[in-house]
């Protein structure tokens, strides 16, 4: 974590514009203002708490809706002025329920936006039907059979998986595809998110 007497919060009546991230997909969730006593308050509690220049006082994100941004880690930028905030959302951060609140009118010239963004709205997807288990959906059948039907389809995705390989890339990615959405079933029915093996993977490359 940075020090907070790093930071330059004279430059802007006491406030420093703080940049929120979401630490698997890399999306910008949200912008807000942090004060010297809201940032101390995120780094203790590790939640993200701003300063509500409206409400005029300390507002942990997500303390109404329970969306609260579990922090990772934070950075300061060059100038010590301004803040990158690394957290893990829980449920959407925009009000309006969306993964972002940039998502109005954007502007992608690739005109693709980034993919793994939509990953953080299937693993939420999924862990509502885990919760819900409405009628007529496939997801929620496959959780009420529990962890060996789950275990055992992710083992047959795996295998339609090696055999399309072999045949072609169109093949391979639809399968590749399934092995993909049920191993995220099997994570959910375990209490887990892909962010778990994410979070294995940067400690094993360490």
């Amino acid at each position: 974590m940075i020090s907070v007497d790093d930071i330059a919060f004279d430059k802007s009546d006491g406030l420093v514009p703080a940049v929120i991230q979401d630490v698997t997909t890399k999306q910008v969730l949200m912008l807000g203002y942090m004060s010297r006593e809201s940032l101390l308050e995120t780094i203790q509690t590790k939640k993200v708490t701003f300063f509500s220049r409206s409400k005029k006082r300390l507002w942990m994100k997500g303390e109404a809706s329970g969306h609260v941004l579990h922090v990772v880690r934070i950075q300061m930028d060059c100038d010590n002025d301004a803040l990158l905030v690394e957290a893990k959302p829980v449920g959407p951060t925009c009000h309006t329920g969306e993964t972002s609140c940039f998502h109005q009118f954007p502007y992608d010239p690739s005109g693709e936006g980034h993919p793994l963004a939509f990953l953080s709205e299937l693993q939420q997807l999924l862990e509502k039907r885990k919760e819900t288990l409405p009628e007529g959906s496939y997801t929620s059948k496959m959780f009420k059979k529990g962890r060996d039907k789950l275990a055992q389809k992710v083992g047959e995705e795996a295998v339609e998986t090696v055999i399309a390989v072999k045949n072609s890339r169109e093949e391979f990615t639809y399968e590749a595809s399934d092995l993909l959405f049920h191993l995220m079933m099997l994570l959910t029915g375990e209490n887990m998110k892909l962010e778990d093996l994410v979070r294995e993977l940067e400690k094993r490359h360490k």
